[in-house]
């Protein structure tokens, strides 16, 4: 997996963690243009060229002026993606000790994209060390 993620762009990243989050709200996990545009809070016409180059990558199933869904694929990116957010949110908060003050959100989404696998395990690990060391 690690050399699937390391090829794709952030942005895709972006747009398939944006699509999995809506999706979860959604009956059969179909989401429309308008929702990923007002999620991400871009333009409709950037999501509509974003949505082309997802299905070209086989991330997405869609069809212009329809709803999307995410493949296989795209899913796993997502879920992925979102766990290094979590595992880096995680670590600032409960291991350092860093408040929002920071715009933790802001920080986790950059680095998410350029941590290893093998890095969100090892602070996976070390947080809850440090949190069960402080119970």
């Amino acid at each position: 997996m690690l050399s699937t993620m390391s090829q794709i762009k952030d942005t895709h990243e972006d747009y398939l963690k944006a699509i999995y989050k809506v999706s979860k709200k959604n009956r059969g996990g179909w989401v429309s243009n308008s929702e990923i545009s007002n999620f991400l809070k871009v333009k409709p016409a950037s999501v509509s060229s974003m949505l082309y180059k997802l299905k070209e990558n086989n991330y997405i199933y869609w069809h212009p002026r329809k709803s999307v869904r995410l493949t296989a694929k795209g899913k796993k990116i997502a879920l992925i993606t979102i766990n290094k957010y979590n595992q880096l949110k995680l670590f600032f908060e409960d291991v350092l000790g860093v408040d929002n003050t920071f715009k933790l959100d802001e920080l986790c989404c950059k680095i998410e994209h350029t941590i290893t696998p093998e890095i969100s395990d090892a602070l996976e690990n070390l947080s809850l060390k440090v949190i069960q060391e402080n119970i």
